[in-house]
């Protein structure tokens, strides 16, 4: 058990000089808030599997077009299939929308999720899981985005770069990969961490062709670490196995 706890230890404070060196390299991150808790969903909801470009185009199409969120909900789903076409997978997403909405209205007698603002992380995050079309990154970043809350999201590039960078096992799936960085971030760096992680991610650390030369996380990752030393198989597991 000791073993553990100081492999542990030793793991958050590798995370913990990871924020610190992206920090440093990107800056701290400024984000604009959502207007309401509500808002922040719905795009977290048209952010799924498409760029920020898309979403964001849906999402003001989508408010335009219905300025209040009653709009919404007693609109046709095929016209607001139509409204958030530019955010992909509209037949799915459309009726998510309006599932939620009429939940809403049903439960709380109204479109909001202030009564959220009652509620510690983790019933947040059962709420919001218990949705139809939200999963835990979509939780995690409309509680991060929209109430400030410090959770952190894990999207595809921070899978990526969490595996690469030993943090977690390379056979980790994403799901696996939140689980554990919720314990490993740095208390009060959820943002600055998961943004600049994005950045990292898109501009250095592509999934194809990774620019390693020019990386500030070069000289603690296990994947160049293991190109270097297995020609190009990869590292074997999460760096808490390999400390201690």
């Amino acid at each position: 058990m000791k073993r553990h706890r100081s492999a542990q230890a030793q793991l958050k404070a590798f995370v913990r000089s990871i924020e610190v060196t992206l920090r440093k390299e990107y800056g701290v991150p400024k984000v604009a808030p959502a207007r309401t808790l509500l808002d922040a969903l719905v795009e977290t909801i048209l952010s799924q599997n498409t760029t920020d470009v898309n979403s964001s185009r849906a999402f003001r199409a989508l408010r335009r077009r219905y300025p209040r969120w009653r709009d919404v909900l007693a609109a046709p789903t095929e016209e607001i299939a139509a409204t958030i076409r530019s955010a992909g997978l509209a037949n799915t997403k459309a009726p998510r929308i309006k599932i939620i909405l009429a939940l809403l209205q049903e439960e709380q007698g109204r479109l909001s999720l202030k009564h959220m603002g009652r509620m510690g992380n983790a019933a947040a995050m059962d709420y919001l899981l218990s949705l139809p079309g939200v999963g835990p990154k979509t939780a995690a970043c409309t509680l991060l985005f929209g109430m400030g809350r410090d959770i952190f999201p894990v999207d595809t590039h921070i899978h990526r770069l969490c595996r690469r960078l030993g943090v977690v096992s390379r056979f980790a799936n994403a799901e696996r990969t939140q689980d554990e960085m919720a314990s490993l971030f740095p208390k009060g760096r959820a943002l600055s961490l998961h943004v600049n992680l994005i950045r990292h991610g898109r501009q250095i650390c592509k999934a194809q062709r990774p620019q390693c030369g020019g990386c500030v996380l070069a000289g603690m990752c296990d994947f160049i670490s293991a190109l270097n030393v297995t020609g190009g198989r990869g590292a074997s597991g999460p760096r808490a196995t390999k400390v201690g």
